[in-house]
């Protein structure tokens, strides 16, 4: 297959190792031909194009390509601020039961009551653990949870008749999607310095909040790892210059159990529940990321809501001021069973003893490595540090350390961001990891450095023990060859 060419599917693949006659299941023939019952315009010319292999020959085949996989099933997975922890198999089970599984989404209110029921019981559950008013479980992914919280913001100010209010203020700190999801509301992002402890520049937030200020995005912990403790002042500024205040909860597995964001002045938040309730992360889904607000915003949020009514559980689409739909039915509602799950086997106690082990494990990752890769911002850190490659004393950057790692059985953490920090490298071993897995870590990455001084172009080269060796990242994301044999 050609690089110019469309992505082949498996039987593609398949196909090249293909052995005239070979096959894995026969069918009987039929009684009458597909004539009988298909237009002639409808039936095939030609025979469709098949692998013709065998029933062991495809196990092994795809067997093999699982063994090539980094996952967490496998391997430590640290990537930072995605909280790529363990999942229970359990929640798998639960999630695939029939009765969820086969219930049409638009089933009339009375044949879903047990779906409803978990998902009104899971917004009041993440109504407790936040402190805020109400929730929304219909957005599909945090980055949606930002773009519903905006819409909210937009209709909340709009209300009010308030529509100088044309720009957001976001941390150069901030993930990606932040921005994003402000410019596509039609807002303008103002950026937010950071200070030299990398957390927000409270002088700098005074001077860029205005009457023109309609939302402040702030990520907490922030994408440095650092927890902000000026919050509270922080959204106390925002809300005397009449601003709403976002709270991005990519990072909630360090607060969890800790500390509500309400009691900081948080107006709206989204959570990952693929980051925070140990749910599938990655692959592009599937995911969801419920958004929850105070009161006075409660009626904005998207429609329907589930409410219960006389004992039984309805969907109710009479909110005038909600914002509507943002996306079909009610949610991602398998993953966020999961969720559900994961909520109900812990409580206050544990969710707190979770959040201080991520922590613990972030801080002694940071201790014992920050003699061979600098802290960017040397002091505590919450659930995830930004360490860097000091290239003035490594003849190595930050990529080939992520591409040496990879030799060591080890998934590579986020590297070269957030922005701010030249050569980073973002690490959140979560709380799921024991210590001899992380010790195993911090052994491999030492071991990293020592050779990079003194022999660097190994490091360079790597990686040395996986099947496809350095490549040209650009080109193999635009082009990719996904062809299974060697041309």
């Amino acid at each position: 297959m050609k690089n110019s060419q469309m992505p082949v599917i498996m039987e593609d693949i398949l196909i090249e190792k293909s052995v005239e006659g070979r096959r894995a299941v026969r069918f009987p023939k039929t009684k009458k031909s597909a004539n009988a019952y298909i237009p002639e315009k409808h039936l095939r010319k030609s025979p469709p194009n098949l692998a013709e292999i065998s029933e062991f020959d495809t196990v092994r085949h795809f067997t093999n390509l699982s063994k090539l996989n980094y996952s967490l099933d496998s391997n430590f997975y640290p990537l930072g601020s995605c909280t790529m922890k363990y999942n229970p198999k359990a929640y798998e089970d639960i999630a695939s039961i029939e009765e969820f599984t086969s219930l049409h989404p638009f089933s009339p209110d009375e044949f879903a009551q047990g779906t409803l029921e978990f998902l009104y019981e899971f917004e009041k559950l993440l109504c407790k653990l936040t402190g805020l008013d109400a929730f929304t479980l219909q957005p599909a992914a945090g980055a949606h949870g930002e773009l519903v919280g905006v819409l909210v913001t937009k209709a909340y100010h709009n209300s009010n008749k308030d529509n100088k209010r044309t720009e957001i203020l976001v941390p150069d700190s901030a993930h990606g999607t932040n921005p994003a999801s402000a410019s596509i509301c039609g807002f303008k992002v103002v950026t937010v310095k950071s200070g030299a402890d990398g957390k927000v520049d409270i002088e700098d937030l005074k001077q860029k909040l205005s009457e023109k200020t309609a939302l402040c995005m702030f990520t907490v912990p922030n994408t440095v790892g650092l927890f902000e403790t000026d919050i509270k002042e922080i959204t106390a500024l925002a809300h005397k210059a009449g601003a709403l205040v976002y709270m991005d909860g990519a990072n909630f597995n360090a607060l969890i159990g800790l500390c509500k964001p309400a009691d900081f002045g948080i107006d709206i938040m989204h959570i990952n529940v693929h980051k925070t309730f140990s749910t599938p992360h990655g692959g592009g889904g599937p995911g969801a990321g419920p958004v929850g607000v105070v009161k006075k915003l409660e009626k904005f949020l998207p429609v329907p809501r589930i409410v219960l009514n006389n004992g039984k559980y309805e969907t109710n689409s009479n909110y005038p001021d909600s914002i509507g739909m943002v996306r079909s039915y009610f949610a991602n509602v398998g993953v966020l069973l999961k969720s559900y799950c994961y909520l109900r086997q812990h409580d206050k106690e544990t969710f707190k003893e979770i959040a201080e082990n991520a922590i613990i494990n972030a801080n002694y990752i940071l201790a014992n490595l920050k003699e061979y890769y600098p802290a960017q911002y040397d002091h505590y850190c919450m659930h995830e540090c930004v360490l860097k490659t000091d290239t003035s004393k490594l003849n190595v950057h930050t990529l080939d350390i992520a591409k040496a790692l990879l030799d060591r059985g080890f998934y590579a953490p986020t590297i070269y961001f957030p922005l701010i920090v030249p050569e980073a490298l973002m690490i959140e071993p979560t709380e799921t990891e024991n210590k001899e897995t992380i010790d195993s870590f911090i052994n491999a990455m030492k071991d990293i450095h020592n050779i990079a001084l003194e022999n660097p172009d190994s490091v360079k080269n790597a990686p040395h023990k996986m099947p496809i060796k350095r490549l040209d990242e650009v080109t193999a994301a635009r082009n990719p060859d996904i062809c299974w044999q060697k041309k």
